[in-house]
């Protein structure tokens, strides 16, 4: 599995470890997650936009209950 590392302060490691604690997770699970969790608010919230934009503009392509059934193939 790949390695990454990077350098913080004291402080930073104490409050990184606090965190960790506070989780109940290892301060390498706690970190990835937290890095993680950010990267995908950050991806919703650009599709959000992107989906504004669209509605906006008059380009954004909404599809009721039923048509999401029969294109998925439940109905």
């Amino acid at each position: 599995m790949p390695h990454v590392s990077f350098r913080v302060s004291e402080q930073e490691k104490i409050w990184l470890d606090s965190y960790a604690k506070v989780k109940g997770q290892s301060l390498s699970n706690a970190v990835r997650n937290a890095i993680f969790d950010r990267l995908e608010d950050e991806y919703d919230l650009k599709t959000l936009q992107e989906f504004e934009t669209a509605r906006k503009n008059g380009t954004a392509k909404l599809y009721s209950l039923d048509e999401v059934g029969k294109i998925l193939g439940f109905k």
